[in-house]
């Protein structure tokens, strides 16, 4: 069964366009959902919207949008109000300009969707376009009215189709310098350096996703079956806490030589031929 398409509309690069559908890249439907019941009765409870100062129940119709400004007070809008400032959407999807792939700092980067072509007709220019940002390695950044709302998104070719991200804009995003305004300024010896960089080479990989567990939903759909087959739910044993009493001595054990802090026996002193890095310490007994 096909995914239903979020958005419809037109990409227009220059003067090609084509009929695309946008579809969500990313979802959270699959986990596990719980819903809220009574306790008492077993049965599902619902939100209700209630005055904060009389307690009583509001009812839909006299709810409205309300903004509070410096004083405290609040300004009421009227849904028609809120409604005006809802740009015309023009169902165009429009990119107006081209950066490289790399270019963009990712901390920008808001919610994927696929795009693909709706009909048959657009096949072919959809297909140029995506080749053409392909050969180039340049993504497109383009702009639409999507869920009610201006967005820029970017656009990059991605398998047979294309992903197009939204982006977050200046003001959404936050000072990474406040961020990070706390953190000293240290000078890291070399060895230590040499170290991790060792630790690093050893453990480097291809992005692969299959190989992700998600072991909170793991440990959710198991409690879950227990408790659905009757079975006692047992809580899963603490992780025990990690002491790191001297950072080199850390960085050794991480890349799997032999720390300095370990005093060594007296069979390694006495003997002549030195012992290889890569061969495990045994304990006796």
């Amino acid at each position: 069964m096909a995914p239903r398409a979020n958005w419809k509309g037109f990409l227009k690069i220059g003067e090609l366009t084509c009929a695309v559908s946008l579809y969500t890249a990313a979802s959270t439907s699959e986990r596990i959902a719980f819903h809220t019941l009574n306790r008492k009765t077993g049965n599902r409870v619902r939100r209700e919207f209630v005055d904060s100062e009389t307690g009583k129940v509001v009812e839909r119709e006299n709810q409205v949008k309300g903004y509070e400004d410096s004083n405290g007070h609040y300004v009421v809008f009227e849904p028609e109000e809120v409604a005006a400032a809802v740009p015309d959407a023009d169902k165009m999807l429009d990119a107006d300009m081209f950066i490289g792939c790399d270019d963009i700092d990712d901390v920008y980067f808001d919610k994927p969707y696929y795009l693909s072509p709706s009909d048959k007709q657009s096949l072919e220019v959809f297909t140029l376009i995506r080749d053409g940002l392909e050969k180039k390695k340049v993504a497109a950044i383009a702009e639409t009215v999507l869920f009610r709302r201006v967005r820029k998104l970017l656009i990059r070719p991605h398998g047979k189709g294309l992903v197009a991200s939204t982006l977050n804009f200046e003001y959404e995003v936050r000072s990474a310098e406040d961020a990070f305004s706390d953190a000293p300024k240290l000078k890291i010896e070399k060895e230590l350096l040499d170290l991790a960089d060792h630790i690093i080479g050893g453990k480097m990989g291809k992005f692969d996703p299959s190989k992700f567990d998600d072991r909170y939903e793991e440990a959710l759909t198991e409690v879950v079956k227990a408790k659905l087959e009757g079975r006692k739910i047992k809580p899963r044993p603490a992780p025990e806490p990690t002491k790191v009493v001297d950072l080199m001595d850390a960085l050794r054990q991480s890349a799997g030589l032999k720390s300095d802090a370990k005093k060594p026996s007296k069979k390694s002193k006495s003997s002549d031929t030195p012992r290889k890095k890569s061969a495990p310490t045994r304990k006796a007994g």
